[in-house]
């Protein structure tokens, strides 16, 4: 295995442990979403050029898009809920009181 396709693998890997692990706070789950996003696009972009193949560069520049947009909705919901609630804390956020 190179030694790139390794680091991708291993900064996804940390970023799903990390979320799953530290839930604690919206801005780290959100955090942790970004760096996993983050991977996945670099990993997309050198892909092509690894493989040597032509192909266009929509792909990556499709899924930065959307992680702008998950970026932006995520902050949203943490402005939100801290106003709302006081705190980021995910035990404070309960659906059923919404």
């Amino acid at each position: 295995m190179p030694l790139l396709h390794l680091s991708f693998y291993s900064a996804f890997t940390l970023s799903s442990l990390g979320l799953a692990f530290h839930r604690a706070h919206l801005i780290s789950a959100l955090l942790c979403l970004e760096s996993m996003m983050l991977s996945m696009y670099i990993a997309l972009s050198t892909w092509p050029i690894e493989n040597q193949t032509p192909s266009s560069a929509l792909t990556p520049t499709l899924m930065l898009t959307f992680s702008a947009c998950e970026a932006g909705t995520g902050l949203a919901m943490l402005v939100a809920s801290t106003r709302t609630h006081g705190s980021d804390y995910l035990q404070n956020l309960n659906l059923l009181q919404c």
